[in-house]
């Protein structure tokens, strides 16, 4: 596998990224983000997703419940529209999903934890994006970036609301049943 390289990082790198090294980030709908990666549920979550889908939508493991994926190693809501992989349960999608490819800390999990350090409201957290994930632009932040997208990451993972505009492809809302 070739290795295509972006200042410091690159595409075989699984280092995360501290958000001072982000330009800026859009979802493309590639589904990259729900391949392979085991999502983990709070138990709202759970009650709510297994209430409204069944118990066959989620899975055990060590204490913790997870959405079960499907065979093809993809989450078992996201479904293909239009050559873009969209997620069929916006309205109660786990945050974990919510905040993709964000990760929200209040400890750092780089050397590097200055350039993740982002005060708000009061509170100091350590902002990193998931390097796998084709959407991130590298470079200095841009405003929007800044403004629009940072905030509303930070708001989700706070807790203060669960309104995405910035921070999902959230272009065509589909609701089906699934199972």
């Amino acid at each position: 596998m070739s290795c295509f390289k972006f200042g410091r990082y690159s595409v075989e790198d699984s280092r995360l990224i501290p958000w001072q090294d982000v330009n800026s980030w859009f979802c493309n709908a590639c589904g990259i983000c729900c391949l392979g990666y085991r999502v983990p549920l709070r138990i709202d979550e759970y009650a709510k997703i297994a209430g409204q889908y069944g118990y066959e939508t989620v899975e055990f493991d060590l204490g913790k419940v997870y959405l079960k994926r499907a065979l093809s190693n993809r989450c078992l809501f996201q479904r293909n529209w239009g050559g873009r992989w969209l997620c069929t349960i916006q309205g109660m999608k786990p945050l974990a999903c919510m905040l993709y490819p964000f990760r929200v800390s209040k400890e750092p999990k780089h050397t590097r934890e200055s350039y993740a350090y982002f005060k708000y409201r009061g509170v100091g957290l350590y902002i990193y994006l998931d390097p796998h994930c084709p959407g991130i632009k590298l470079g200095t932040p841009d405003q929007d970036f800044l403004n629009r997208t940072l905030p509303e990451i930070l708001e989700i993972s706070l807790g203060l609301t669960r309104r995405q505009h910035y921070s999902t492809d959230y272009k065509v809302p589909i609701q089906r049943n699934l199972i």
